[in-house]
């Protein structure tokens, strides 16, 4: 069955919003008054990955906004730009859509790779950024140099380069959305549920979505060796002039201390690592409540 991109737009105490940035039309839930913090999604899931932290973080006093990115959930799907350059400054426009100036921007997986990247490309918006299950963009290309080839988790990249097939998988069987979270779950944290893993692959069947959700894992794979992936790279080499919140499951199968140990040595601005335990991948989900405390007190020491 073929959902709409109605269907991501969940109830709950969020409100709805679409927002132009960028040349595209963006969809937030938004929640809450006070400093703006932006939460950027990964891969299989949508905004509502982070319903958790929207409650928590409007409780605090802070503006807490989930987007959907480019080709994923109620956002505009075009047939291209999803490099990290175009991305990025997606990011970018939404908060000054939002009508903010500086934001937090907190993202996993792919929208970690994205807040890492936001201070390089447009540092007037970065107030201070946070990554889950993401080192800085520099490492990531040495981790996914050696993921290639291999299988399991660490080698998560590659089944999603082939042309067509994976996106026609993710598209027509839940069972590939189910697998994926499971693997990189914690055996030790009972998630996701089934009406999780259904709600992931249900948003997957939207169309053009699971297109989009490839071409972010093509892209980075890509970024091993085009030239415009060499001028990303150069561009987010200086070290992050910004206060930075590193996040890891304790038992994340594919990124690990080392990883996130080097990621330290390139944020000038004050790093926070965390690591939460009987949590792989999705922390934020897997353990939402020692994610939140986790969080919440690096904002609070922001202020």
């Amino acid at each position: 069955m073929i959902a709409d991109p109605s269907s991501v737009l969940l109830d709950g105490p969020w409100e709805h919003r679409f927002v132009a940035a960028n040349g595209a039309r963006f969809h937030v839930a938004d929640l809450g008054d006070g400093p703006l913090v932006l939460l950027l999604h990964g891969f299989p899931e949508f905004w509502w990955a982070w319903r958790h932290q929207l409650l928590a973080l409007a409780d605090a006093g802070y503006r807490a906004c989930a987007l959907d990115l480019r080709g994923v959930g109620a956002s505009d799907k075009p047939p291209g730009g999803y490099d990290g350059w175009t991305v990025t400054r997606d990011v970018s426009g939404v908060i000054r859509s939002l009508g903010q100036e500086r934001a937090v921007v907190v993202g996993h997986g792919v929208g970690g790779y994205l807040a890492w990247s936001l201070p390089s490309f447009d540092p007037a918006v970065s107030a201070a950024i946070g990554s889950v299950g993401m080192p800085h963009p520099l490492v990531a290309r040495r981790m996914i140099a050696r993921s290639l080839g291999r299988t399991g988790p660490q080698g998560y990249l590659t089944p999603r380069l082939r042309p067509w097939t994976k996106a026609r998988e993710l598209a027509t069987d839940p069972r590939v959305v189910d697998d994926v979270l499971r693997e990189w779950a914690s055996p030790r944290s009972a998630w996701p549920s089934a009406e999780e893993s259904e709600r992931y692959a249900a948003a997957q069947t939207i169309p053009f979505a699971a297109h989009a959700s490839a071409e972010y894992h093509r892209w980075l794979v890509r970024s091993q060796a085009w030239p415009d992936a060499f001028r990303y790279a150069r561009r987010v080499s200086a070290p992050v002039p910004v206060p930075a919140l590193l996040v890891r499951g304790a038992d994340d199968p594919g990124v690990g201390a080392a990883e996130m140990g080097a990621s330290t040595s390139l944020v000038q601005g004050g790093a926070t690592t965390a690591v939460i335990r009987e949590a792989g991948h999705f922390p934020h989900e897997e353990a939402p409540a020692r994610f939140n405390r986790a969080l919440l007190t690096w904002l609070d020491g922001l202020a």
